[in-house]
C-alpha cells in the first residue's frame, strides 16, 4: 500500500546516517555539512514481526515474506525554510508527500559536528522545524480560502465543509499550533486530509544519541520525551552511530555487539515498529506451504479492502474470509488443528480485520 514516513530534522542531526542504517546501503550521502541531500531518497524495511516466524515453522512455509514501510531521507531544513531559506519549497514539498514524519533530533554533544544554529537544544529544533511546517500552511490556507468561501456563501456544500475545516486549522495555525490538534468529525476525515496539510502529519520524534547513551538516554532525550507526552506523540531514543554499525554485522556478530552495548535489538527495529504504529497500522498473514505473509493494512480496514491488497481481483469478487487468530492457529498447530476447533471463522463483507489475523480469502472473479 506504500506507506512512507519521511525522515526530516535540521542539518547534521545524523538523518542520512539513520537512513544508510535502515536500508542497509549507502544510498544517501551522510556528510558534515547542510543540504548534502538534494534529492529525497526513498528505502522500504522489512517490519521486524516474530509471529511471522512462528507462523512459518507450523505451516512449514517454503518462503517468509515481511511486510515493509518506506523511509523517505528529506533533506535538512533550516529556519525561514517556508519562505524558500536553504533548499525549503523543495524541502517542504517532500515532506507533503509522505504519510507521517520521523522526526530526527540532535541529542548528542560533538565539537566535531556542527550544528546549523550554534547550540544543541532538541527540543528549541523540534520547534524550528514545527514552526516551518505551520508557516506553510498558513500560507497555503490564506491564499485558498478566500476562494473556497466564495463558493460557499453561493451555496456549494462541499466548499462549506472545507471553508470550516480551513478555518478551523488557521485558528489553531494562528496560535502557533498545528493544524493536527483541530478535532474533525468521522465523517469529515477524509475532506480534512484532502488539505494536505504538513502539520497534520502524525510525528515521532528520533532522539539520536552518542554510543554512550544508547540504553538510558541522557537529559536531552528526556525533555524530548517530556514533549512528546504532552503532545500524544511517539519517541523513540537511538544511537545513528550504533545502527550504523550494526548495519555493517552479520547477524550473530550483530546479537554479540548489542548484547555487549547492553542493547536486547536494534534500535532501528523499535524505530520500524514505531513508525508503523505512528501511521495506525496493523498486520494480517496468509500461509501455507509455499509462504507464509504478512500484509498491512489500516486499523480498521474491512476484509474486503484487506483482501484486495493482495489483488484488487480478491476485492471486486470478495465472498467470504476464513480467518483465525494469531494465538488461536499457534496453539491448536495450525490450520487444520484450528478448524478442528471450532476457531476457523467464516467471515463477511463487515468483518473489520484485527492485528494477527490469519487469512484465506474466497472470492469469485
Amino acid at each position: 500500500m506504500g506507506f512512507k514516513c519521511g525522515i526530516v530534522g535540521l542539518p547534521n542531526v545524523g538523518k542520512s546516517t539513520l537512513f544508510n542504517a535502515l536500508t542497509r546501503t549507502a544510498a544517501a550521502q551522510a556528510a558534515n555539512y547542510p543540504f548534502c541531500t538534494i534529492e529525497p531518497n526513498t528505502g522500504e524495511v522489512p517490519v521486524p514481526d516474530p509471529r511471522l516466524d512462528k507462523l512459518a515453522a507450523i505451516a512449514r512455509s517454503g518462503q517468509i515474506i515481511p511486510t515493509r514501510l518506506g523511509f523517505v531521507d528529506i533533506a535538512g531544513l533550516v529556519r525561514g525554510a517556508s519562505k524558500g531559506e536553504g533548499l525549503g519549497n523543495q524541502f517542504l514539498a517532500n515532506i507533503r508527500e509522505v504519510d507521517a514524519i520521523a522526526h530526527v533530533l540532535r541529542c548528542f554533544e560533538d565539537d566535531d559536528i556542527t550544528h546549523v544554529e550554534g547550540r544543541i537544544d532538541p527540543v528549541a529544533d523540534a520547534d524550528t522545524v514545527e514552526t516551518e511546517l505551520m508557516l506553510a500552511d498558513l500560507d497555503s490556507l490564506e491564499r485558498r480560502v478566500v476562494q473556497i468561501e466564495k463558493r460557499a456563501k453561493q451555496g456549494d456544500k462541499e466548499a462549506k465543509v472545507q471553508a470550516d475545516l480551513m478555518n478551523g486549522a488557521l485558528a489553531l495555525l494562528r496560535e502557533g499550533k498545528p493544524a493536527r490538534l483541530l478535532e474533525v468529525s468521522d465523517e469529515h476525515q477524509r475532506d480534512f486530509k484532502a488539505l494536505n496539510l504538513l502539520s497534520t502529519k502524525p510525528v515521532l520524534y528520533v532522539c539520536n544519541v552518542a554510543e554512550a547513551d544508547a540504553v538510558e538516554g541522557n537529559r536531552y532525550s528526556r525533555a524530548v520525551e517530556e514533549k512528546a507526552r504532552a503532545e500524544g506523540s511517539g519517541c523513540v531514543v537511538i544511537s545513528a552511530a550504533i545502527e550504523a554499525e550494526v548495519a555493517q554485522l552479520s547477524d550473530a556478530e550483530e546479537m554479540e555487539f548489542l548484547e555487549a552495548m547492553g542493547l536486547h535489538e536494534p534500535g532501528l527495529d523499535r524505530l520500524i515498529r514505531a513508525g508503523y504504529d505512528l501511521l495506525g497500522l496493523i498486520t494480517f498473514f496468509t500461509v501455507g506451504p509455499k509462504e507464509a505473509r504478512a500484509w498491512t493494512i489500516r486499523n480498521g480496514t474491512r476484509a474486503p479492502q484487506a483482501a484486495g491488497v493482495i489483488h484488487t481481483d480478491f476485492e471486486k469478487g470478495f465472498i467470504r474470509a476464513q480467518t483465525i487468530a494469531f494465538d488461536d492457529y499457534v496453539a491448536l498447530g495450525g490450520e487444520q488443528g484450528a478448524k478442528d476447533a471450532g476457531k476457523a471463522r467464516d467471515e463477511g463483507k463487515e468483518y473489520v480485520v484485527h492485528d494477527g489475523d490469519v487469512m484465506l480469502f474466497k472470492f469469485n472473479v
